[in-house]
């Protein structure tokens, strides 16, 4: 006993750095035998990340790396509510009600009740799936009621999705129709999207923000071509607006748009509150038009919590803390606040988007900023005499500590090799001067490579191999 209380005094008073635990591993397949002061603890922890990039440098993520320090601690405080146990924490559910009103006016809902009909989930995929669950079970139950078949559902999207509704095509068994992009359709063209309908289609999914290219789809342009298909054959077929990035841009920046819950078949919208919504990761939003929207059948009851509690998601347990730090941000900025920090996101971003532009190395995939993001690829005639690719620039950006992802578009244009730069709150123009000088020096010194880099004899094999197919058959096959 007297030997186990020496060694436990003599971990508590030891300093971190000459502790015993400085001189092994951090754990990797099984729990330590001991336990060790928080001091030790925390700096293992935390020195395993020190190498990473740092967050407001990451230009790669669309969630968000700063918050006040008021939201911080409001959200610290609120780690460990469960929102689920509303008999404990009854205020956290009123709050998020609210949190849901104010979304779904920023939308503008015509839903007269006190309490819009929305959900909260884990992030803006789990508010997609939602959506697009929702559009499937009352299809389905149409097509019940009509005595017809509903074991084929399908629904449209542009080949720009985000993987969540690749996801969602799996898990539910609900076939994807992907309308192509190319460079003469750079986001969803409606005419094409009503040629993959029919009557089995749950729904179209239009995208506000695409992650891929930061553009927007037309969904004005959808709605009155899907009111005609409609009416012509008698189909019903509404529209889910993944709004991740653009359902907190629109509203601010372009509050005249029509592309919300002023179309008539605009029947559920979902998006992120931990991107531009300004909140830490683990928050998303989905608002229907109607109660009536909202099939009784994804809503789940039980009692064992002390009371009869009715939700609404595919996650059960979830923190409260980002609804605090969302109603936090509401409060503390107000609409006039969120206005000034999207403003100045995008005009980073157009900053950015000219100068990238004017590089000899580079052309813009779009002549237009329409969020706080875009991506740039290398011109085609520079391309043909350099010796590097845009995956060699991101390399040598992460030496300086950025983060300026590399990749290839999607389907019938994935040989398109592109950039995209996120500019977040907490991206000021001096981090962006810092960042195109660091561009401007890496392209000079991949300049004067004399050889071709891995990445770039990759892509010239992939070309030669192409071209040999093609010769060959003559068909391109």
């Amino acid at each position: 006993m007297n030997r186990n209380k020496e060694e436990k005094e003599t971990t508590v008073t030891t300093t971190v750095f000459g502790s015993e635990e400085m001189l092994h591993s951090a754990p990797v397949d099984s729990i330590p035998q001991h336990p060790t002061t928080p001091e030790i603890a925390y700096r293992m922890v935390k020195d395993e990340t020190y190498a990473q990039t740092q967050p407001r440098l990451n230009l790669a993520t669309f969630v968000t790396t700063y918050m006040d320090e008021y939201a911080t601690k409001l959200m610290n405080d609120a780690i460990a509510i469960n929102y689920i146990d509303e008999t404990e924490y009854p205020r956290v559910a009123v709050m998020c009600a609210k949190c849901l009103n104010i979304v779904a006016n920023l939308w503008n809902t015509p839903e007269k009740g006190k309490w819009k009909t929305g959900a909260i989930g884990i992030g803006s995929s789990e508010a997609c799936m939602l959506g697009g669950v929702a559009a499937w079970q009352r299809w389905k139950q149409r097509r019940i009621e009509q005595g017809k078949p509903h074991d084929k559902p399908n629904f449209v999207i542009s080949s720009a999705y985000q993987v969540v509704w690749e996801k969602f095509a799996q898990l539910w068994q609900i076939e994807m129709r992907t309308v192509p992009l190319s460079k003469d359709k750079l986001t969803l063209c409606p005419e094409d999207a009503i040629a993959l309908c029919d009557e089995n289609t749950i729904c179209v999914v239009p995208i506000m923000g695409v992650t891929w290219t930061g553009l927007n789809d037309d969904v004005e342009a959808l709605d009155a071509a899907l009111d005609e298909y409609n009416n012509r054959t008698g189909h019903e077929i509404p529209i889910h607006i993944d709004a991740a990035s653009g359902g907190f841009i629109l509203p601010f920046l372009e509050p005249q748009k029509r592309w919300d819950f002023r179309l008539k078949w605009v029947l559920s919208i979902s998006t992120s509150g931990h991107k531009y919504g300004l909140v830490y990761p683990g928050l998303g939003w989905v608002v229907w038009r109607d109660k009536k929207y909202l099939p009784g059948t994804m809503s789940f009851s039980v009692n064992y919590l002390g009371a009869e509690i009715a939700q609404v998601g595919l996650n059960f347990s979830r923190p409260a803390a980002q609804i605090l730090g969302q109603y936090y941000q509401f409060i503390r900025l107000g609409f006039e606040g969120y206005k000034a920090i999207q403003h100045n996101s995008m005009e980073v971003a157009k900053y950015l988007h000219s100068q990238i532009g004017k590089m000899h190395p580079f052309k813009n995939y779009s002549t237009e900023v329409h969020n706080p993001l875009f991506i740039w690829e290398i011109k085609q005639e520079y391309a043909k005499q350099c010796k590097w690719t845009l995956y060699d620039l991101q390399d040598k950006l992460k030496q300086n500590g950025w983060m300026v992802p590399a990749y290839t578009m999607p389907a019938n244009i994935e040989d398109t090799i592109v950039m995209r730069i996120v500019v977040r709150q907490g991206f000021s123009r001096d981090m962006a001067d810092q960042l195109l000088t660091d561009i401007q020096s890496a392209v000079a010194e991949l300049e004067k490579l004399q050889y071709p880099t891995p990445s770039r004899i990759a892509i010239e094999s992939k070309i030669k191999v192409k071209g040999s197919v093609f010769t060959h058959t003559g068909k391109g096959k």
